[in-house]
């Protein structure tokens, strides 16, 4: 029989053991970067005039997905599979298969559905990740933790985000196609990313060992007692039950996360408009400038993955509250700063303060949060958690071609920069959490 760990006896792991449960999301983030840096290229490319609509897509499904996937991964346990691991494999799988049909898509409406069907398989993967580091780490490690999953992210991030420029200028694929086609090195780039997603998953899997529930007489219990429907109830219902700290880090996701998806979905058409002056995607410049929001978005999650390691440094001198401050306000500095840029080159420069910010979204909120919470639901409540990000990314999903057609006369860049404010509104807006383990780092 496995053995049972209180959440008071959590044994300290060791390097490689917190490097082996972190690594799956290496193949996480290849497919997060390609999605982010791509979809909405792909969407001009096949005629979409209404992009921040169909990118509602991916945060309508982790309203949905993660959640429930957070629910059921807590009331899970195999000894032979543990207790997360089913689902990291589950989502991968479909997140894989999702990888190599999405830039075959020859029709908006295909390439949508796709990104529905890729963003839900992703989720799958994800939510049981962050939960992974609340089962096995002790409060004094979950920083480090949590800053191990956002190196992997950031250096996923950096080669993914990069493929397709990769092909194009080093394998000599062409960035180019006919009209409503998507260029072969965006195709091999989400080819290769579907493969790296499925091996780095299945390496966390084969390299991790679970710890079962603490109470295993208890749990089956509950499960017996509990129906699929109570729970799912229960789960969309759970919003109302919040820790109080969890209630505070809302409104800080709610404004970080718009900022992020005004990023995401605005970055490729701000610059090939504001920086490289075209709008037309057949054109070699324009494709040249999509191919160098890839570039600009590897940058971003390469400074992430490297700040990362410092983060547990800083918070140890500070606090996890004043970190994430410094950090935001950096961010949404960096944002606004491409308004007054016309040189490609020094897109970089903004981008470094961007990565910083990404370094503490990925993690701060995360190691704050997970003090606050009950040991037995950490899947449930993480999976709840992430409502705060999704709410704000459907809020600027229906918002924000509003907003850029009739306020900013279609001019994106503007968008970048109220992303950019709502970012460094989010900073001060950690100073009002509490966070139960302040003196932990």
């Amino acid at each position: 029989m496995a053995q049972t760990i209180s959440a008071q006896a959590k044994p300290r792991l060791s390097f490689w053991q917190i490097w082996n449960m972190s690594f799956g999301f290496l193949g996480i983030q290849f497919g997060f970067a390609l999605q982010n840096a791509n979809v909405s290229r792909i969407f001009e490319t096949l005629g979409g005039t209404e992009i921040a609509l169909y990118w509602l897509a991916a945060p309508v499904t982790g309203l949905l997905v993660q959640p429930i996937i957070g629910y059921l991964s807590d009331r899970t346990w195999s000894p032979r599979f543990g207790r997360r691991k089913p689902f990291f494999m589950i989502g991968a799988i479909l997140a894989s298969i999702s990888l190599f049909l999405m830039p075959n898509s020859s029709v908006l409406w295909m390439a949508v559905g796709m990104l529905w069907i890729l963003d839900s398989s992703i989720n799958i993967s994800m939510e049981p990740f962050r939960a992974l580091v609340g089962d096995l780490l002790p409060s004094e490690q979950r920083t480090s933790g949590f800053a191990a999953q956002t190196f992997f992210i950031g250096i996923g991030a950096v080669v993914a985000s990069l493929l397709p420029w990769i092909f194009n200028n080093w394998v000599g694929l062409p960035n180019t196609a006919p009209a409503g086609e998507i260029p072969p090195s965006v195709k091999w780039a989400f080819y290769s990313g579907g493969i790296v997603f499925f091996l780095a998953v299945l390496w966390t899997v084969l390299k991790t060992k679970e710890y079962p529930p603490e109470d295993l007489e208890e749990f089956e219990r509950e499960k017996r007692e509990t129906t699929f429907w109570e729970g799912v109830k229960e789960t969309f219902l759970g919003i109302f039950k919040m820790p109080k700290t969890m209630l505070q880090l809302a409104f800080v996701q709610f404004f970080t996360w718009f900022a992020l998806f005004a990023m995401w979905i605005f970055t490729t058409p701000a610059l090939t408009s504001h920086v490289y002056g075209t709008t037309d995607t057949t054109s070699k410049l324009y494709n040249e400038g999509a191919d160098w929001v890839g570039v600009c978005f590897a940058v971003y999650n390469g400074v992430s993955a490297v700040f990362a390691l410092m983060l547990p440094s800083l918070a140890k001198r500070t606090s996890r509250r004043m970190t994430h401050l410094i950090c935001l306000t950096i961010g949404g500095l960096g944002l606004i700063s491409i308004y007054f840029i016309s040189d490609p080159k020094l897109l970089l420069v903004s981008m470094v303060g961007v990565g910083i910010a990404w370094a503490s979204i990925l993690s701060m909120p995360y190691a704050i949060l997970a003090g606050s919470l009950p040991a037995k639901r950490m899947g449930y409540y993480m999976g709840v958690f992430n409502f705060f990000i999704v709410i704000p990314q459907i809020v600027a999903g229906t918002m924000l071609d509003f907003i850029n057609k009739n306020i900013f006369d279609g001019q994106s860049i503007y968008v970048l920069v109220l992303g950019g404010c709502s970012m460094i509104l989010a900073g001060f807006m950690t100073l009002f959490v509490k966070d139960v383990d302040e003196k932990v780092a």
